[in-house]
């Protein structure tokens, strides 16, 4: 292991392409702390930048019969944490981006969810006390409300006078308003 500790990182670089271990290790002990301390600049953070550092020796490792050194080594191996790094920063903005899209669909979710059932709920709870109006009465005004007839068309339709059919709607919707006025205030508030 000496040997290889007095070798230059040409003579490293060039063993470590034909799989010298020995070579891949004086590599390391020479750079990762200082590889890690220039990463643990940029990221402020420990982990991350001890993961960093060991995903670009593992990736030396496993590229290294591939491996091109145009300048230095050193100069190779602080280049590709500074891409690392870059890749890192990127990923974690996409991630928290990505997070907060989740949770920003799953607030509008909810409300939309929430609201929807409330409106089905108040729709069932009018034609509840629509449906308890007497017979006479909510057929005119189902006619008036829901058929969109005009009260003319009702008391031709049923053989009523057009002040009988507009007692009658205006009676319903007391009625209803009654009903339905602290109900439909506490379903809202609800």
């Amino acid at each position: 292991m000496a040997a290889y500790h007095s070798m230059s990182d040409v003579e490293l670089t060039r063993l470590l392409r034909s799989d010298d271990n020995a070579a891949f290790t004086e590599i390391y002990n020479r750079y990762h702390a200082a590889l890690y301390i220039h990463a643990f600049n940029k990221l402020r953070n420990r982990e991350e930048s001890r993961d960093i550092v060991h995903d670009l020796f593992g990736s030396l490792w496993n590229n290294r019969a591939d491996l091109m050194v145009k300048t230095t080594l050193q100069a190779y191996l602080y280049t590709a944490v500074r891409y690392k790094i870059f890749d890192f920063i990127s990923h974690r903005d996409v991630a928290s981006r990505y997070i907060s899209s989740i949770g920003e669909f799953a607030e509008k979710s909810d409300y939309l969810t929430d609201h929807l059932v409330r409106e089905r709920e108040l729709r069932a709870l009018i034609e509840r006390e629509i449906a308890a109006l007497p017979p006479k009465m909510r057929e005119v005004f189902e006619l008036s409300r829901k058929a969109n007839l005009s009260h003319k068309e009702i008391a031709e339709q049923l053989n009523l006078s057009e002040k009988t059919v507009k007692k009658q709607v205006n009676n319903s919707l007391k009625i209803l308003r009654t009903k339905l006025g602290s109900a439909i205030f506490t379903a809202f508030i609800l």
